[in-house]
This record gives C-alpha cells, structure tokens and sequence, in this order.
C-alpha cells in the first residue's frame, strides 16, 4: 500500500525553489492545499489556506517556509565559468564537489561545485578550508559564448541536485531541503486529519516564501492572516551525530519533536509553550527541548506583528541541517502531526486569552 506522508515528503523535498525563485515547489503546494480549505496568496508569494472551524476565531496561523537554501550566478567568466552568490546560509565546506542545477529559462543545465585542485597549492595550503569566494561552478563549458548558448545568465537561481531517499532502516529519510519542506508537509498533514475533527476556531496553514533570506514571507503573510495565536513548523537541529556536546544540543532523531525554549530572535509566549508540553505529556507525544542560540525562524517576524502575537516553535530534528543532504525521522515527524492536530482541538477563544493575560 502506497504510503501517503513519504510520497508527500519525497514530492516537496526534491521539487525546487531557492529564496524568490519558490514558483515549482508553490506550485505544488498549492496543489496539496486546494482540497483542504480556501486558497490565498499574498504579494510575494507565500501560499494561505483558511480552513473554517466551529468558531471564526480565533485565528491559529500554522507557518512553515517553503523556499530551500540554494545560489545565485552572479557573474560568467571569460573561460566559461560560473561566480554564485548564497540564497541562504551556507557552511562552506560542503560546497566543494557538490552536484547543482541551474534553471535557466531554457531549461536545466548541470554543473559541480569546484576549485582550484590540491596537487596545484602549495603545501600550506593544502589542510585550509577554501572559501566561497574561490569556488566556481563548471558545467563543462570552454567559453562564456558556450554558457550562454545553454541558457545559463547573472540571476538564474542554483539548487543541489539531490533525491529523497528512504534509508536502510525505513524509520529515517536522506533529501534535501528537508529545511523546511518538512514544515510545509505538516502544514498539509495537520490540515488533512482536521477534516475528520471538530475544531473551536479557523485555520490558516502558510507556507511562506524567503525565510531563508531574512522571514521575509512571514512578514506579508502574518499581516494578511493576523492571527490570534501562530505555531511555527520548522526543521529542527539533530545534536546525536559525533562531536556536539550535550549543552549545544540534546536532541535526537526518534526522540520526538521539538518545542523550542530559544532563539536568536524569538522567546516563545511561556503560557503557549507550557501549555504545548502539557498537551504533549497528557496524550503521550515524546517531546525534546530545543535552543538555537545562532538562528531564527518565521516566528521572529509573526511573534511582532501588530501588538504582539503568542507563538511557539514545534521542529522535527534534523541531521546536517544547511547542506545538500539532510536526515529526519519518521516516527518524530507523525508524532508532530499528531500533537498540532490535538492542540488545535484545544485552541478555543478562552484557552487563547490565557496566553496573554
């Protein structure tokens, strides 16, 4: 029996849409969302759908971003190399060798991420890491004339290229851009269990645009919704891989999701959060804390709308978060499903007062 949450997965990581560039991957989210309740786009992009309860509010925004972490071409050398610029944060040591597609407008063109080769530097500089700034993309070209005769021109947007895979153990998946198509297919999972429960408010699940380039999305959308309250969905860090010390991060793949009690640009409202962990206790969700004290997410732009608006960070873990390649669990991810559709349940206009009196 086909297995609908990994298909929903495998089709969002693996289709495309860098910062601005988001077109496929919204079509296709779009796709999902129409049958589940009442369509809106605001004007740069990020995708609403309202879906009526019991009561019109209060108003529960469920954010996740749909736009992945990617490049830019930014200039063509002569010899018919490719400068890129970064859509998003980038550790730059696992850029050298890897894979990437340009979109062009006449379709796509291959390359691989390379620099100048080891036998060729000296020896001091042979165990330096090697900067962005020195790296190139290759399509194969010999001449600027044979780049731009593929289609390939400054602005074209640069994904990894890199397939959904569902590992040994079929428990965890291997994609890209799990960061934050996980978020999104939450959106889409929560949405279609809510069909079958009564809810004491209306819904709007938001896939929003140009996150990773500064919340962008999330502050056009969250005017458009202004919401009564907000759950942030998002790609959490895994910190169950070798040389991560337990105060940098306890959290693990399989363990649960993630409510987080910190980031850089956002304190969750403490009676959301409390009440989220409660919930999570009384229906016996595992769920792991989580900080980030070097990132953000969509909430640092919805939790400032207007006057202020209770919101809280729920994240599925991660592995190798920011690269071609990333690891998630299915157990946290159905287990996240399940606490969002029970909270949501509970999200009457008198719990939703308790959150800021």
């Amino acid at each position: 029996m086909a297995d609908a949450t990994l298909e929903l997965l495998k089709e969002l990581t693996e289709a495309n849409g860098v910062p601005g560039y988001e077109g496929p991957v919204r079509d296709l989210v779009r796709k999902h969302l129409e049958p589940l309740g009442k369509l809106s786009q605001d004007k740069i992009g990020s995708v609403i759908c309202q879906v009526e309860g019991s009561a019109e509010t209060p108003k529960v925004m469920l954010a996740g971003h749909m736009d992945e972490i990617g490049f830019m071409v930014k200039h063509i050398t002569k010899e018919g190399f490719l400068h890129f610029l970064p859509l998003g944060g980038w550790f730059d040591q696992v850029l050298l060798g890897q894979r990437v597609v340009i979109k062009t407008r006449m379709g796509d063109v291959v390359g691989v991420i390379g620099a100048k080769p080891p036998h060729l530097l000296p020896a001091d500089q042979r165990n330096k890491v090697v900067k962005r700034k020195d790296m190139y993309i290759d399509i194969g070209a010999t001449s600027k004339e044979e780049v731009e005769e593929a289609g390939v021109r400054p602005g074209d947007p640069v994904i990894p290229r890199a397939d959904f895979v569902s590992l040994a153990n079929g428990k965890t998946y291997l994609s890209k851009a799990f960061d934050d198509r996980v978020g999104v297919a939450l959106i889409v999972s929560t949405l279609e269990q809510l069909k079958s429960f009564e809810h004491p408010n209306t819904v709007y699940g938001v896939a929003t645009v140009q996150e990773e380039v500064g919340v962008r999305g999330a502050t056009t959308s969250v005017r458009a919704v202004d919401p009564d309250v907000a759950i942030v969905l998002e790609s959490d860090i895994a910190g169950d891989v070798p040389g991560i010390k337990p105060d940098e991060s306890s959290v693990e793949l399989g363990k649960g999701p993630t409510v987080l009690i910190y980031d850089a640009r956002m304190i969750p409202n403490i009676k959301l959060r409390d009440f989220l962990m409660e919930t999570a206790e009384e229906i016996e969700v595992p769920l792991q804390v989580s900080y980030i004290e070097g990132g953000a997410t969509d909430g640092a732009a919805i939790h400032l709308h207007n006057t202020g608006v209770p919101t809280v960070v729920i994240g599925v873990a991660a592995r190798h978060i920011h690269s071609d390649s990333s690891i998630i669990h299915r157990g946290d991810y159905d287990n996240a499903v399940k606490l969002l559709v029970e909270i949501i349940k509970r999200l009457d206009a008198d719990k939703v007062a308790e959150f800021t009196a």
